[in-house]
């Protein structure tokens, strides 16, 4: 018996000492990131004061973002999945009347030209 509670303690004393960690991967940021690859981070609209898509940068810790719409009710979630990065082209990465305008009388949030993106970490 003492010779178990030894070799316990050994293992126990062994284990706390050894500086490995153990980190449980996260299969959203692998998901995120094969969707952001795949799809612009912007909508089909630009905002206004600026003249082209513009990010709205957010805590890097948010995954799910709402979007509203009024008349008939279209409020949803989506998945948060572009992630801020200074990879991006240089302004004017797409010709001018590549997107839409606001509408004069907008009818959902992705229509104002603002779009959601996950700060860097």
């Amino acid at each position: 018996m003492k010779k178990i509670l030894l070799i316990l303690g050994g293992l126990l004393l062994a284990g706390t000492l050894c500086p490995v960690s153990a980190d449980a991967g996260n299969p959203f940021d692998a998901w995120s990131a094969q969707h952001a690859n795949q799809r612009p981070w912007h909508g089909g609209y630009y905002y206004l004061p600026y003249g082209q898509p513009t990010a709205m940068v957010v805590p890097p810790n948010s995954y799910m973002r709402q979007t509203y719409a009024w008349g008939v009710s279209q409020n949803l979630m989506y998945p948060q999945t572009h992630q801020f990065g200074r990879s991006a082209t240089s302004p004017g990465a797409l010709p001018n009347g590549s997107f839409r305008a606001t509408p004069q009388w907008p009818s959902h949030t992705d229509q104002f030209g603002l779009y959601h993106v996950r700060g860097p970490w």
